[in-house]
């Protein structure tokens, strides 16, 4: 009895949570559409967003990004994930940051120069973030407001 309980409550958390919930994918992102920035150096110069893809069956995921030189990137490192694979099909996106929903598209970063540049960056935050200047292949995104 109780384990069904607990079950029904959990799948309500899940699909209720307007987006992903930690590592588990979501669907579409709940939230008020907020005006585009060129700028986003007022969210900081890394952190967490949520980022949706495949607008028509919206799917979303908890990511990383960070600014370098007010330029925005998303990292999925040397794997193609779900979300790579999404954008290769069609590059319109949105993001959610601090509550607020943006328009945006993404764009693969490809120039070896500025992978190197948004390498050095992220890899300075920490011992876990491995530079994809380093693999073969590195899926490194420009995030671009629409």
């Amino acid at each position: 009895m109780y384990s069904r309980l607990f079950f029904v409550a959990g799948l309500v958390v899940i699909l209720g949570c307007g987006g992903p919930l930690g590592v588990l994918p979501g669907g579409k992102l709940s939230g008020e559409t907020t005006a585009p920035s060129a700028e986003w150096d007022p969210v900081g110069q890394y952190g967490q967003m949520q980022l949706e893809t495949r607008p028509e069956d919206p799917y979303s995921v908890n990511i990383n990004y960070t600014l370098v030189g007010g330029q925005m990137y998303a990292n999925a490192g040397d794997t193609e994930t779900q979300w790579v694979k999404n954008i290769a099909a069609d590059p319109r996106i949105r993001i959610r940051l601090d509550g607020r929903i943006y328009l945006a598209s993404a764009e693969r970063v490809t120039d070896p120069a500025e992978i190197a540049r948004f390498g050095k960056v992220w890899a300075s935050q920490g011992r876990l973030y491995r530079d994809p200047s380093e693999l073969d292949p590195a899926f490194v995104f420009r995030v671009l407001p629409r």
